[in-house]
């Protein structure tokens, strides 16, 4: 009798631990990652929540003329770029522009990443003009980043001089 008593016993104990160490490699039960912030996003979900959060940033800094907080939003191959001409006469952070308003008016798949539209207000003295812009929003491995700004729909390249901001002597 004392084999079965033994079988028993070390079986009960079996059974007992079973969960315990299934749960512990992952198996079964919630993982901590799904309790702690709920459940995964959908891709699409994640993307447009990145992208908005990115270009979100993007504006805070140029309203605040944070440049090291600007570039950081930007793709790695974009700050070269971006070292040059940010603050330059018509860079996004040159300090004659003041930007009072910049709003997100809508997020949509592109061919090379979350299009991000935007209205911005530029003033510079008495004088606010707004212009649309696009922002291309993509993945660099494991996070996001801008990696474009473009003129919006109902924009020209470059402005016609009657729209163009341009500081006058009286401002």
């Amino acid at each position: 009798m004392r084999p079965t008593h033994r079988t028993l016993a070390a079986t009960a104990a079996g059974l007992v631990l079973l969960p315990v160490a299934l749960v512990g490699c992952g198996i079964g039960g919630g993982g901590e990652k799904e309790s702690a912030t709920g459940p995964a996003r959908a891709p699409a979900e994640e993307a447009t929540a990145r992208s908005r959060e990115r270009v979100q940033a993007y504006l805070d800094a140029m309203a605040a003329k944070d440049v090291a907080a600007g570039r950081s939003q930007l793709c790695a191959l974009l700050h070269d770029g971006f070292d040059l001409g940010a603050t330059g006469p018509n860079g996004d952070f040159a300090d004659h522009f003041k930007v009072p308003e910049a709003t997100i008016t809508d997020i949509r798949p592109g061919p090379l990443g979350q299009q991000v539209s935007v209205s911005v207000s530029v003033a510079v003295g008495k004088r606010t003009v707004t212009r649309p812009l696009v922002f291309t929003v993509t993945r660099d491995g494991s996070d996001w980043c801008i990696a474009g700004e473009a003129p919006g729909a109902g924009s020209t390249a470059s402005p016609r001089p009657n729209d163009a901001v341009v500081p006058s002597p009286a401002s």
